[in-house]
């Protein structure tokens, strides 16, 4: 049995014929002693390998002697995924953590309390160095520290909200993924309002906003993009505006402004229109050049503040997620939106004036839920602070991308989301793309999805909806 790395194409491939077919079987783990998708609470691993069918509790702080394996598209730099397999050691307490891309191979160790590189080569080089790869994670080599003790398979199955505190291990069947609640996921049954804001323009908004909802309606997801800024970027890039002229601009009477001013009429179902710009198609409430001056009579209307909020309770079993695309500003369009979510994204490209806008985003929260406590509302939901358009350079991720996230937490105190948004030239091309018809060039803007699937940003915003959803409580 051997290895190739050319016949991996994508991320199923690495784990089929990579992890399943060939590591796998040839380190030792037969099929009763590895498990795929297995979710531990918000935490969801690719593949776990173990010595024996037993998996001590998540909580348990006694390292685990098993080897947790994440495979991931072959276009992928594995350098943004290691803060992740970092997370997944350290809070599950397992040694090892083996992170590939069929190119690359990487196997991680937990040492105390930090995460340490242990051994990496090519996947060319896999046959060749499989009896060094044995002798660091092979069954019989981990069998040596096997400490685990079974408890009836019955307390896996069916697990109650909060996990008695009597549960200390699990044993597992091949055929049953492990699940343990988290009790800080909402009702997973819920529509989740998420608005994407940072009061800097330029950090990646519209590209996040469009990307996002194709991702998450690509998962059989309802999804409705809401456009509150006055640009009308998204509204763009959602395939809306293919008009050329002020006489055949069907948006300038039926756009979000009628939603947010007219308390009694004008409902989301009555002004949200299908998109072209993805399949599965997304529904979008469009934004429109008029909101800027539209703005002073909503000022002088005070209740306009909450009718967004009102209208999306009329439309809660319609939709399962809903995207708010924000101004980049601390205006009433900012304010509306904030006042609508449940949940918050920072998009940022963490470049020193981006960063220190992250305190006028934090205030604008701390304002925005003093109203929010007036109606009602509980405080929004911070998801995270979201890299984005990063650069690609190898030495500028290695060495000042961490240093730029731990500013974010430690100064301005903002979580920052594992998922990392590269500047790629594809994501702006497929929001610039266009189609002839007869001498015109008419707009047909695509998210990265229908612009170029196999491409590593759309590999990205993949991630990025795999871990928006688990943190909503929405992962399947």
């Amino acid at each position: 049995m051997s290895f190739n790395p050319s016949l991996c194409r994508n991320e199923s491939e690495v784990e089929s014929k990579l992890i399943v077919q060939y590591l796998l079987p040839t380190l030792g783990y037969d099929a009763s002693k590895w498990h795929q998708e297995v979710a531990l609470g918000s935490i969801r691993l690719d593949f776990l390998a173990l010595t024996s069918q037993i998996f001590p509790s998540a909580t348990d702080s006694t390292p685990k002697v098993c080897v947790v394996m994440e495979a991931k598209h072959p276009k992928q730099n594995l350098d943004s995924h290691v803060r992740r397999l970092s997370r997944y050691l350290t809070r599950l307490r397992v040694v090892y953590g083996v992170l590939t891309n069929g190119k690359d191979f990487r196997i991680y160790e937990l040492v105390g309390d930090q995460v340490k590189l242990n051994f990496q080569c090519q996947g060319i080089e896999i046959d060749d160095k499989i009896e060094k790869i044995k002798d660091i994670i092979g069954r019989d080599k981990l069998a040596e520290f096997k400490n685990n003790k079974p408890i009836d398979l019955a307390n896996l199955v069916n697990l109650p909200q909060k996990p008695a505190p009597l549960i200390s291990e699990l044993i597992v069947s091949p055929s049953i993924s492990l699940q343990l609640s988290d009790t800080n996921i909402s009702n997973p049954k819920s529509m989740k309002t998420i608005a994407i804001y940072h009061n800097k323009g330029g950090v990646g908004k519209t590209t996040t906003t469009i990307n996002l909802a194709a991702a998450i309606s690509r998962k059989g997801l309802k999804v409705l993009i809401i456009d509150l800024d006055s640009q009308a970027n998204t509204t763009y890039a959602a395939g809306l505006m293919k008009f050329e002229t002020e006489e055949e601009d069907t948006l300038k009477d039926s756009n979000i402004y009628n939603v947010v001013f007219y308390p009694k009429s004008n409902y989301i179902p009555e002004i949200a229109l299908k998109s072209t710009f993805t399949y599965p198609p997304v529904d979008v409430i469009p934004a429109h050049i008029n909101l800027i001056w539209q703005e002073a009579r909503l000022v002088d209307k005070d209740s306009s503040k909450t009718h967004l909020v009102k209208k999306l309770e009329l439309v809660k079993d319609d939709y399962d997620v809903v995207l708010i695309d924000t101004p980049p500003s601390l205006n009433l369009y900012a304010k509306i939106a904030l006042i609508a979510c449940d949940y918050l994204i920072i998009p940022s490209d963490l470049k020193p004036f981006a960063n220190e806008g992250l305190r006028n985003v934090k205030n604008f929260i701390e304002e925005i839920d003093e109203f929010r406590t007036f109606i009602n509302k509980p405080a929004i939901k911070v998801l995270g602070v979201l890299p984005s358009k990063i650069l690609t350079n190898a030495n500028y991720i290695k060495a000042t991308l961490p240093k730029q996230e731990k500013v974010v937490e430690e100064r301005y105190g903002f979580p920052v989301l594992e998922t990392r948004i590269f500047q790629r030239e594809d994501l702006s091309r497929a929001i610039d793309n266009f189609v002839f018809e007869g001498d015109r060039q008419i707009p047909d803007p695509k998210s990265i999805f229908d612009f170029k699937p196999d491409s590593i940003s759309a590999a990205e915003f993949e991630e990025l909806a795999n871990e928006v959803l688990e943190k909503v409580g929405l992962s399947a």
